[in-house]
């Protein structure tokens, strides 16, 4: 699978990104694709995740009732629309492929490029 990021750039607080993952190909065992960051200095942290179909989703606490994940199956792309954006969203986000299961979230050994996200205070 190849996945690629877009939609960053730089926002103030309290304003608004989207971003947007193209996946092409296939990992027939995947039933979930995430949304991770990772900011300089910090480890990897996943953001929310979704399932194939859409029924599930995870958020990490810092992010909910801001960013809402979806996905468009028919254009083979997961969108991550972030809200009231706060300077500690900046990072780097990056998209993957994995699966879903028993409310957690395991990934594939699979990412995009990534796209810088800036949240000026």
């Amino acid at each position: 699978v190849q996945l690629v990021e877009s939609g960053g750039g730089l926002a103030q607080a309290g304003g608004s990104l989207r971003l947007s993952c193209a996946a092409s190909g296939s990992t027939a065992s995947a039933n979930a694709m995430g949304w991770y960051r990772q900011a300089p200095g910090k480890q990897r942290q996943l953001v929310a995740a979704i399932t194939s179909g859409g029924g599930s989703s995870y958020y990490v606490d810092s992010v909910k009732g801001r960013f809402t994940i979806s996905r468009d199956n028919a254009k083979n792309t997961m969108y991550l629309q972030m809200n009231s954006l706060k300077p500690e969203d900046t990072a780097v986000y990056y998209c993957n492929v994995g699966t879903y299961s028993g409310g957690s979230y395991y990934p594939y050994d699979c990412w995009g490029q990534g796209t810088q996200v800036t949240v000026s205070s």
